[in-house]
């Protein structure tokens, strides 16, 4: 019965498909159902569930019923043709208006067949309507995009919605009231909205930048900036007296930096923090919002990317009564997080643990976080004092900045305490060998640092999209694998990109170099051995400095190549 009943239920593309033997009828009718039971469109859901590709499907449909078909990555959208279709229409059936010629609007389409969709669209506009095939996947993509940027670019903003918007404040009373009054205005709903953006795409860092002609927000995804908004110029003080109220900052002053703190909470169980600094520039402040999301700091060891020995070695670290682990890198490097996820397995009943940052990053209960301030006289080295006067099991230093700092650091290393900090150098040998040039002794390194973590993060290609690379032996060889990995026929994957990802990357995974120090590189340390030295005895212990740990990512097809040459080749 099904099959005699089939075509009377198949659109005229879906017949395509079956007599084309894509699809076999009676999987036709089921797709069909399912289409209709989610309320998706037949095509989208073929799509979504890898059934056919959005290219085969493209192809079939534009031979069928003789239409050209538009590639839709070369295609400029107009966002006032974009906006003369309601979102809930576009939406519904799943049609995108891309031109309009005097009263002819040409609407994208991937199903040619739904008539439904041209005439309802039609009704609402007033205008003759066209369809355009285009291939479902970058149709999606495309409206997400569209209806996205006509929501966030806040150009359909008249002059006297602008003269609306004034924010001012004098103190922290003023800000608090005037704060409860903006609630409904378009440059809050813009920054809540660019702020969730952020947020449920992983971004680390939120820009919002003023220039002579022209204003821009950029978010840092994977470590790499790309622009999301450009609201109108004449916002620009609006939007930053809009953020220095949230982060409880004085508007008024605009000729220094400010540093401020604010809280969006998404659920009863979950808030965000974010940490807010102003900076005047030659055409108003730029504003950073840096994202500190406390869950960063509690998804486990095992999702840092650590290889299985170095996972280890760390817990080895951890597990001592007593010595210093040292975390260096750039910033943005993932060292406040690696130190973060070491204090949550350290952090139990039966530990005092207490920490100086510069500034708190992540609020973690069980902890106690001290927030140095120059200002007042309360530095590094005055917290420290003050950590060790109160029976500390447990310590982190965000920074080992200056000579005074790391003697009392490591005066507590040895002294019973396990000690946490950070250090900016390129890897784990200049580590040892900057705390000598700072003048510490060579024998209170030797005995104190028990553990040092050199790391960089680097972009994680996407599961859904990355292909294998045809790379020449010689030049593997020359990148630094090794002879027996290369002829084994070892694969490299490269990036591709689609609608999971951002440009072939989602997500980031750590790149480390784990060195303990060994009875041999503490006699080296002692007798005053160099970076070069000391790299040299690591290696013949066997230690993989970053570039080889990011050669075993490539290898794992964690990432690319050219990635691991981004962020370890110097």
């Amino acid at each position: 019965m099904a099959t005699q009943s089939a075509p009377i239920k198949l659109s005229g593309l879906a017949r395509k498909l079956v007599q084309d033997g894509l699809l076999q009828e009676l999987d036709a009718v089921k797709h069909h159902q399912e289409a209709l039971k989610k309320k998706v469109p037949f095509v989208g859901y073929l799509v979504e569930q890898k059934i056919l590709s959005a290219a085969d499907i493209a192809n079939i449909a534009s031979l069928e019923f003789g239409m050209p078909l538009l590639d839709l990555a070369v295609v400029d959208l107009d966002a006032d043709t974009t906006k003369l279709v309601d979102e809930k229409l576009i939406r519904k059936h799943h049609a995108l208006p891309l031109f309009k010629r005097g009263n002819r609007l040409n609407i994208a389409v991937s199903d040619p067949t739904n008539l439904q969709a041209l005439g309802e669209i039609k009704f609402h506009v007033g205008l003759t309507t066209e369809a355009i095939l285009v291939e479902e996947d970058k149709l999606q993509k495309t409206i997400e995009k569209a209806l996205d940027a006509s929501d966030t670019t806040l150009s359909d903003l008249s002059d006297s919605d602008l003269d609306e918007l004034e924010i001012t404040s004098d103190d922290d009373e003023a800000a608090k009231s005037d704060d409860s009054n903006i609630d409904d205005t378009p440059v809050v709903r813009f920054i809540n909205k660019v702020l969730l953006d952020a947020i449920n795409k992983g971004a680390s860092d939120i820009h919002f930048e003023p220039y002579e002609k022209n204003y821009r927000v950029r978010l840092r995804q994977d470590g790499m900036l790309q622009e999301v908004a450009s609201p109108p110029i004449q916002l620009a003080q609006k939007l930053s007296a809009r953020l220095k109220v949230m982060s409880r900052l004085d508007i008024s002053e605009r000729r220094v930096p400010q540093d401020g703190r604010m809280k969006m909470r998404l659920s009863k169980n979950r808030a965000i923090d974010f940490r807010v600094n102003t900076c005047p520039t030659l055409f108003g402040e730029k504003i950073v919002l840096r994202i500190l999301d406390p869950t960063s700091a509690q998804m486990g060891i095992e999702a840092l990317g650590y290889e299985e020995e170095q996972k280890q070695l760390y817990l080895d670290a951890l597990a001592k009564p007593y010595g210093m682990i040292l975390v260096t890198g750039p910033t943005g490097s993932g060292k406040t997080v690696s130190l973060y996820t070491g204090l949550n397995i350290l952090n139990t009943e039966d530990r005092n643990i207490s920490t100086a940052e510069d500034p708190v990053e992540i609020n973690m209960p069980g902890v106690n976080q001290v927030n140095v301030n120059p200002k007042v006289g309360l530095n590094f080295a005055d917290a420290l004092r003050a950590f060790l006067r109160q029976d500390p099991d447990v310590v982190m230093v965000g920074e080992i900045r200056d000579l005074e700092t790391a003697e009392i650091a490591i005066k507590a290393a040895q002294t019973g305490h396990l000690v946490l900090s950070t250090l900016h150098t390129n890897d784990a040998p200049q580590t040892l060998t900057r705390l000598m040039n700072m003048g510490v002794p060579a024998f209170n390194i030797a005995s104190s640092v028990c553990l040092i973590i050199a790391q960089r993060l680097a972009r994680r290609l996407c599961k859904q999209c990355k292909k294998v690379e045809d790379v020449p032996k010689e030049t593997l060889l020359e990148e630094g694998f090794k002879e027996e990995d290369v002829k084994k026929g070892m694969k490299i994957y490269g990036p591709v990109g689609c609608d999971q990802c951002a440009n072939g990357y989602k997500g980031r995974v750590g790149v480390y170099q784990v060195l303990p120090i060994s009875d041999a590189i503490a006699r080296l340390i002692m007798e005053g051995g160099n970076a070069m030295e000391i790299a040299d005895q690591a290696r013949k212990e066997g230690i993989p400095d970053l570039r080889e740990s990011g050669l075993k990512k490539v290898m794992d097809g964690a990432t690319s190549l050219e990635e691991i040459n981004r962020v370890t080749k110097e």
